[in-house]
């Protein structure tokens, strides 16, 4: 169970404890005192998980039930767009051709599942033409960043031996940076055409959608001799479920309610590095961010 690193949300931890305890817990493990802790119990029940989801939305706190082998994965799959950054970058850059609003409500439902998404991605793309390229790295500069906690999780993965690469249905300018400042191995995303000075309004073909999301993940693992069950996989959007339900521990950050439903387990209330304390991870193990390594910038 992880909390905010406040006061008020000592008591969410307490109320946890509680929980557990009442269902056979061992006393805890802290992981970061009055941030993170866990619980082993004997078994799980509809019950438990009834209870647990209760008090996590009355106390603002963020919980997920593992079993204690394989916890620590050897493969991290992340969406970019919303997950590892703060904004989704089609959105920012319809901002610069004065469309944002147009694009980013079909964004929404794309991410929804309501919209089919390589259809929804051309529709947007096409509303692009005729950007400068230029404005690509001004958005970039001025408006992507990563989301607290997201190059902590990536430097302590890699430095236990995990691989971990960025998979988006953005857009490869924008992955190659986002890669790189977090410290993730490689990464996948859609590339968009110009004519050496403007956008064209269209992306490379295949479009890199929901399936190519789940053939990075089986195939990052066989890379490994790995299994499904070695790799977590986190993202927010309709588009990340197919690699989310299949990993091991496939976990909706922030997510839209067809994510957030299906997903194994949820952020809603803390940072990214509560992936590390569903993996069993104390804050003593975090790793400090670098950047220095040149296979950050592989593609």
């Amino acid at each position: 169970m992880v909390a905010p690193d406040r006061p008020s949300y000592h008591a969410g931890l307490m109320a946890y404890g509680e929980i557990a305890q009442e269902h056979g817990a061992r006393p805890p493990r802290v992981l970061s005192p009055w941030q993170a802790a866990e619980w082993a119990v004997p078994e799980t029940s509809d019950e438990l998980i009834e209870k647990l989801s209760i008090a996590g939305e009355f106390a603002g706190v963020d919980w997920a039930l593992t079993p204690p082998e394989g916890r620590r994965k050897r493969v991290l799959i992340a969406d970019m767009d919303s997950t590892i950054i703060s904004v989704e970058c089609i959105d920012e850059l319809a901002d610069f051709v004065g469309k944002k609003a147009q694009i980013a409500a079909i964004t929404e439902r794309a991410m929804r599942g309501e919209l089919n998404f390589e259809d929804a991605l051309a529709e947007r793309v096409a509303m692009l033409k005729g950007l400068p390229v230029s404005d690509l790295q001004r958005c970039y500069d001025q408006r992507v960043r990563l989301n607290p906690g997201a190059d902590i999780v990536v430097a302590t993965m890699r430095a236990h031996g995990a691989r971990c690469v960025l998979a988006s249905g953005g857009f490869t300018f924008f992955t190659a940076r986002v890669a790189a400042a977090a410290g993730f191995s490689a990464h996948r995303a859609n590339r968009l055409l110009d004519d050496g000075t403007c956008l064209t309004g269209t992306v490379a073909l295949p479009i890199l959608g929901q399936q190519a999301k789940l053939d990075t993940l089986t195939a990052e693992v066989a890379r490994l001799g790995a299994t499904l069950g070695d790799a977590l996989a986190v993202g927010d959007g309709a588009n990340d479920l197919a690699m989310i339900t299949a990993a091991g521990l496939g976990v909706a950050y922030r997510a839209k309610p067809v994510v957030a439903t299906k997903a194994h387990a949820r952020i809603d209330h803390t940072d990214l590095t509560t992936l590390l304390y569903f993996q069993g991870y104390a804050k003593a193990e975090f790793a400090a961010p670098s950047t220095s390594d040149p296979e950050h910038l592989k593609t």
